[in-house]
């Protein structure tokens, strides 16, 4: 399908108030749609059926399922530049929302100092007018710019509207196959010096490390742990350390409980964390750091890629695929404003107003695009 026809197909379905989401994959260029049918509500509790999932950051309420059965399905190819303009940085505006998060950070540097938490994960807000601007033509351009992300929009009449540019894997499953990432700690990126990372930064990443072997473990066989690296995500850099291995007896659903939500979004220990953000933070996550994605899709393989070989191209096999990201750099567009979501890890050596600083670089990886 032609791209022009693809977009027009998705503003098609957001004039009718039909559920859709549209997605590229990392590194990818195939941008696929989900065209809901209908305007139902659909919820999944146990991640069997085969669609996109949407899921929001407290698992205690309700995961939204777009099916593939009931779903219409197209696709068309993308090619982003992963070329940005680096934002204006560290903006020395000292406001009441300046000083509520530095607050929030205070206090949870106070409770991990008293031993009640090893790291909490913090965020806000950031409401920005946009009068009449096109959603899905933010859509295009997160397209163009973040290559190497998960791009999504997604849509639901009784829901909302929300699109991301996501550079953090939760899991990838092929048949029993499992990978996951830790990932955690953020610098600017400077393309031109090799990025140094603190104690601070590899502390926190390495508590969501630990603690994705220590709930996978018993889980697993053949475990492949890699070494952490640096990896880029727009302006900003990451620590990454990947994950993988075959699941022995346990299901999806099984999975997802032990991860999500996982300490690069909450923190440790896991209920304490939670506990404090749903006190402390003063307003609703809703689906920012829950987790979206493919969800129980068949993918078909081939034995050979030597497309002359026929005889071996026959032997395909089809693999149940589901790869799901978290919700991440994203935002919320509704009633003419755009609400955009920032977060970061909060350990025993985080210096508050850095962590005012960081939530605003990240702010920008949206802001940018309006």
């Amino acid at each position: 399908m032609t791209s022009e026809l693809f977009f027009e197909n998705l503003k098609k379905q957001y004039s009718e108030g039909l559920p859709f989401v549209a997605y590229r994959k990392p590194l990818e260029t195939c941008v696929k749609a989900f065209l809901q049918k209908d305007t139902s509500l659909i919820i999944t509790t146990d991640f069997t059926e085969s669609g996109f999932v949407f899921a929001p950051f407290d698992n205690h309420d309700d995961a939204i399922l777009i099916p593939l059965a009931s779903s219409k399905s197209a696709e068309t190819e993308i090619i982003g530049s992963n070329t940005i303009q680096q934002p204006n940085l560290h903006e020395d505006i000292l406001d009441s929302d300046t000083n509520a998060h530095i607050k929030l950070v205070q206090k949870g540097i106070e409770t991990i100092n008293s031993g009640k938490l090893k790291k909490v994960v913090l965020s806000r807000k950031e409401v920005l007018s946009i009068g009449k601007k096109d959603a899905i033509a933010i859509f295009q351009r997160l397209l163009n710019t973040y290559n190497s992300a998960f791009v999504y929009i997604w849509f639901h009449p009784k829901v909302g509207m929300w699109l991301g540019a996501t550079p953090e894997s939760l899991i990838s499953l092929k048949n029993n196959r499992l990978s996951t990432m830790s990932l955690a700690g953020t610098k600017l990126s400077n393309d031109d010096k090799d990025i140094i990372w603190g104690k601070k930064e590899k502390e926190e990443q390495q508590l969501v490390t630990d603690f994705i072997i220590k709930q996978l473990d018993l889980s697993m066989s053949d475990m492949t742990i890699s070494e952490a690296r640096s990896v880029k995500a727009g302006h900003l850099v990451h620590l990454e350390t990947k994950v993988s291995g075959v699941l022995k007896d346990t299901g999806l659903f099984e999975v997802l409980r032990k991860l999500h939500p996982t300490p690069a979004i909450c923190g440790l220990p896991r209920t304490v964390a939670k506990d404090f953000i749903l006190e402390n933070e003063n307003y609703d996550r809703e689906f920012y750091t829950g987790f979206l994605g493919e969800l129980n899709l068949l993918e078909s393989t081939k034995r050979n890629t030597n497309r002359r070989n026929t005889e071996n191209n026959a032997y395909g096999s089809i693999l149940k695929v589901s790869n799901l990201y978290v919700n991440l750099r994203c935002m919320q567009i509704k009633n003419g404003k755009a609400h955009i979501y920032v977060g970061g890890g909060i350990t025993k050596d985080s210096i508050p107003e850095n962590e005012w600083y960081e939530t605003i670089n990240k702010a920008n990886t949206m802001k940018k695009l309006l």
